[in-house]
């Protein structure tokens, strides 16, 4: 269970068929450890639940959609065997989403970095605002796009991804959906629910069994991937302790 002062929650309730997912953080919707957690395992039930047959992952309030790792777990991790645990939280997300027979719908309506690019890049299907820019900011905090750069070289290829993970900077929507990270881009949160609603309300009505189908066409190639993040959540877990990613992520959590 989280606390929703210091972990965040992470909220689902279905309706006619749509799963809404929904999880939040007051520090811009980061994830922390225990957050990444109950969010898999809100993903992983409501695609074995016979009454679900879409899932919409969203987050809350105004501001960012996700800001990544949380930089107060990460200034915490004392050796590499903790470090992998965390990043790996973010391996459970993603293979959650992508395992479940469902279609799932990710809603952006703000800001993206690092671990939240990751989620978005493991929706089958994405809508975000014309303000929901995105970025890969690990390598400004010392680590690397390690774990969430499967799914995202998957969803936009690798030259989208190698060009995230180098320059660290903000890309816009339309950079976004260009890239096929988003299916869609809508210019207010008003036009962006509208038009996911709509979606979801026709995807709950269309053949569970053509959706799983797909689905798996989706993800054909990420049979491994249990192995291959487990790796990548290492790499990630040992750089944290280096003295160069220590300072950075002081440093950008001092700004």
């Amino acid at each position: 269970m989280v606390d929703p002062i210091h972990d965040g929650q992470v909220t689902s309730a279905t309706v006619d068929g749509v799963a809404t997912i929904s999880f939040g953080h007051p520090k811009s919707n980061s994830l922390p450890g225990a957050l990444l957690a109950t969010l898999a395992e809100a993903i992983t039930a409501a695609g074995r639940d016979p009454a679900v047959r879409v899932i919409v992952l969203r987050s809350e309030g105004t501001g960012p959609f996700c800001a990544g790792a949380s930089f107060d777990e990460l200034r915490a991790i004392t050796d590499a065997a903790s470090g992998q645990r965390f990043f790996s939280g973010f391996s459970r997300v993603i293979l959650a989403m992508i395992r479940a027979p469902k279609f799932v719908l990710a809603r952006v309506h703000g800001k993206a970095a690092g671990g939240g690019v990751g989620l978005i890049a493991a929706a089958d299907w994405s809508i975000a605002t014309s303000g929901a820019s995105v970025k890969l900011s690990e390598l400004a905090v010392g680590i690397g796009p390690f774990v969430v750069g499967p799914v995202i070289e998957k969803k936009i290829g690798l030259g989208g991804y190698a060009a995230m993970s180098v320059d660290a900077d903000w890309r816009s929507a339309d950079w976004a959906a260009n890239h096929g990270l988003y299916a869609e881009v809508r210019q207010s949160v008003g036009d962006l629910d509208e038009a996911l609603e709509r979606r979801a309300r026709w995807l709950a009505d269309c053949n569970p069994a053509a959706m799983a189908l797909l689905k798996q066409v989706f993800w054909t190639g990420t049979e491994s991937w249990e192995d291959l993040l487990a790796t990548r959540a290492a790499m990630s877990g040992s750089l944290v302790l280096t003295e160069a990613a220590r300072a950075a992520i002081a440093k950008a959590q001092a700004r």
